[in-house]
């Protein structure tokens, strides 16, 4: 009896080190991908080097110098109903990325200067947990929902970013639940810190939402965004965005980009800024495509905490030449102001200025 049971245990043992072992064996391993980026950008309005880059966008501000964009590298995990994404990007555009994530000091001349934090290197980090297959939790720092272009270079067909973007938000830190309503519908809810803040102690939370819905074949599909909240300083913040793509062949598409802001402090007036682009993209080769992006963005009404105080038209033509892993942007830009914001070579102001941009950008 005692041997019967012996070998029954033991056989019991043998069985679940089996399916520990094949449980090990069948866990998935985690997805790197990653890119490195670097261009160069001339401005003919400043071509003497007269000390002005006449760039008011992101991650573009330089003149007659190459420079690297940024290094860029992403794991992601999932296992079962559980994930988790690690963001890590190093250069300028992952820094001014998360500008916030800074550290400030001031020497004998009261003088400050700043400097990134490790925190600045995580463009994102979150954790996921999905109960079902139509309800996913994200909680930890994530790009935002706002917007039609994106941070890392080969998401987007333009190089040089539109002014939307650059006005934010960038990310947001938080909890936000995803819920497919149905394969063409599906909405987002959240709460995190106040916009582009890894930390905010004491800060009051403000409210993230999105609708998203597609046509059944894929070909028009849309999103609505919004952020909104108060932080301590009192400043009530909202936003409304919209984001339209169509597919009108396998070599054209259509973007559309719409976005509005109003900021008010107190009893003062409000701020705001308002913007609308268009983006049309031709591939006439699978290694060859073209996109052209109009914007129109008034800021006439943000006061201080604006940095252009007017309205300003940019058209912006980049060229893909794709090569593998590679892709190859050369892009010219104009834009064109209501007021003289950009400065010519003998310090006089200028409506307008035209740059060219030689990017290249490698993803794996």
């Amino acid at each position: 009896m005692l041997r019967k049971l012996f070998f029954a245990l033991s056989a019991t043992a043998i069985s679940f080190t089996s399916l520990a072992q094949d449980s090990t064996a069948e866990k998935p391993k985690p997805t790197i991908t990653g890119s490195v980026d670097g261009y160069y950008r001339f401005d003919f309005q400043n071509a003497k080097d007269q000390g002005a880059t006449n760039n008011l966008t992101s991650f573009t501000n330089s003149h007659n110098s190459f420079e690297l964009g940024m290094a860029s590298v992403k794991i992601d995990h999932s296992f079962g109903k559980v994930g988790a994404v690690l963001d890590l990007g190093f250069g300028r555009r992952a820094e001014e990325f998360s500008y916030n994530d800074r550290t400030y000091s001031i020497d004998e001349n009261f003088d400050v200067t700043s400097s990134p934090t490790l925190l600045a290197a995580i463009k994102q980090a979150y954790v996921t947990f999905a109960p079902s297959d139509k309800v996913k939790f994200t909680l930890g720092k994530f790009g935002t929902h706002v917007g039609y272009e994106l941070l890392d270079p080969q998401l987007n067909r333009n190089y040089s970013m539109s002014y939307m973007f650059s006005y934010g938000p960038f990310f947001h830190t938080g909890l936000k639940m995803d819920i497919a309503a149905s394969d063409n519908v599906s909405f987002m809810v959240g709460i995190s810190n106040p916009t582009d803040f890894s930390t905010a102690s004491f800060e009051k939370k403000f409210f993230l939402g999105q609708f998203h819905a597609a046509t059944s074949d894929g070909k028009l599909s849309g999103y609505l965004n919004f952020v909104g909240g108060k932080n301590m300083a009192k400043t009530n913040s909202t936003q409304l965005d919209l984001v339209l793509t169509g597919k009108v062949s396998d070599k054209f598409t259509i973007g559309y980009n719409g976005t509005t802001r109003t900021l008010k402090y107190n009893d003062d007036p409000k701020q705001s800024f308002w913007g609308s682009a268009l983006y049309l993209s031709v591939d006439p080769t699978a290694s060859v495509g073209l996109t052209l992006r109009g914007e129109l963005f008034d800021d006439k009404k943000n006061g201080t905490d604006g940095y252009i105080g007017t309205s300003i038209f940019a058209t912006t033509l980049s060229a893909n030449v794709k090569v593998g892993g590679l892709t190859i942007i050369p892009e010219f830009r104009l834009d064109t102001a209501k007021d003289p914001i950009f400065t010519k070579n003998n310090g006089d102001g200028v409506k307008g200025v035209a740059a060219f941009i030689l990017a290249a950008v490698y993803s794996f």
